[in-house]
């Protein structure tokens, strides 16, 4: 990386709709699209490694995780006051909050560096594809991302850091300055020592001059909040093609990674090994007709996923059936798709990313043109 690089950090520290302040009601939003983090003036050059290419919020909604084409994390805070309500508990109240919600810069950390493959003379970006959040421990919060070849699981750890706020400047107040002052002469000094180690004429002039009230400034130690973030774990060396997409099982235990024409499956403590739950490559290339789009864990059953196609199909599978799950069991398309084909059609069909509904019985695509909504039963 080199050092114009890492000097592109951050330009706000905040990460919320441009408002205006109001009582009631609130204000509209205006909304303006940009693909760069922080705000920039109408005649600032865009810098490629600047635009963001990934983005998630965690489970509760209280931190958000975004990556850029530089390879850096920046993590956000949500900071307006958190209410932690039940969906019955929001639809009883009869009023709706009248703030919006604003994220606060918590931390940002390199997570990729640009890579060169010697054995396909391949350079390989540092640009995120995709982050996800992790389930929490003890207070930390773990998070995956991923360029186009390696998979990294990051700890990001909250810190209580110490900070001198007022130092006492009577020489003979501070004890720490007294203790090295005292130490420092005992080798020019020829009198004997008390039994504690220290020179009674020392400590009588401590008592003497050390009066409460005279030159006594109370030395607080202030805490203060910090991020810490450490590369827990590196899943590299496992994909030919370019990585498009991992997920998270809700068995906290595993995760998928997926590419144009495979797709395996980790657990998190192994970073040396994983399994190869689906292959596409023909044994031919030329009589390749689809590629894998992105992969998706169901939220609820560990058994399920579900993967997107080039061609605009969904299939959903289960692992139990078999180790190799090249047999789907059921395919999710829409009704319209079966008219006629043709070139152009072909490239709009295909599903650039899904997600499924927190329940798990809907999932919701995005190809060219359109957003749909499957029911999966």
């Amino acid at each position: 990386m080199s050092e114009d690089k890492t000097k592109r950090t951050r330009t706000s520290s905040y990460w919320k709709p441009a408002m205006t302040l109001s009582s009631d009601p609130p204000a509209p939003l205006d909304w303006k699209f940009s693909q760069v983090f922080g705000e920039r003036a109408p005649g600032d050059d865009l810098q490629d490694v600047d635009m963001i290419s990934a983005i998630e919020f965690d489970k509760s909604g209280d931190f958000l995780a975004i990556g850029d084409r530089g390879g850096r994390c920046i993590i956000f805070e949500r900071k307006d006051g958190k209410h932690h309500h039940s969906r019955h508990e929001l639809e009883q109240l009869d009023f709706t909050s009248t703030q919006h919600p604003e994220f606060q810069f918590k931390t940002e950390f390199q997570g990729h560096e640009p890579e060169f493959d010697y054995l396909k003379s391949v350079e390989i970006e540092e640009k995120i594809n995709k982050v996800r959040w992790c389930a929490t421990s003890s207070g930390s919060q773990f998070m995956l991302s991923t360029n186009d070849k390696t998979i990294k699981l990051w700890k990001v750890k909250e810190c209580k850091v110490k900070k001198v706020k007022e130092m006492n400047t009577h020489p003979f107040t501070c004890l720490d300055n007294m203790l090295l002052a005292e130490r420092s002469f005992v080798s020019r000094e020829d009198k004997p020592a008390v039994a504690n180690g220290y020179r009674q004429e020392w400590m009588e002039k401590i008592a003497k001059n050390a009066s409460p009230s005279q030159d006594m400034h109370s030395k607080v130690a202030d805490m203060e909040d910090t991020a810490h973030t450490r590369c827990r774990k590196v899943y590299a060396h496992a994909h030919d093609f370019n990585i498009n997409s991992i997920s998270n099982n809700s068995d906290c235990e595993t995760f998928l990674s997926a590419d144009d024409l495979r797709i395996n499956l980790w657990n998190l403590e192994i970073s040396d090994q994983c399994f190869n739950i689906l292959d596409m490559k023909p044994a031919n290339m030329e009589d390749l007709t689809e590629v894998i789009t992105t992969a998706e864990f169901h939220p609820i059953h560990c058994n399920l996923l579900a993967y997107s196609s080039s061609r605009g199909f969904i299939r959903l599978v289960d692992m139990r059936q078999s180790a190799l799950c090249d047999h789907s069991a059921r395919i999710l398309q829409d009704g319209d798709s079966h008219g006629l084909k043709s070139f152009f059609t072909e490239i709009i069909a295909s599903i650039s990313d899904m997600k499924f509904s927190r329940d798990g019985r809907h999932i919701l695509s995005r190809d060219y043109m359109n957003l749909k909504v499957f029911y999966t039963g």
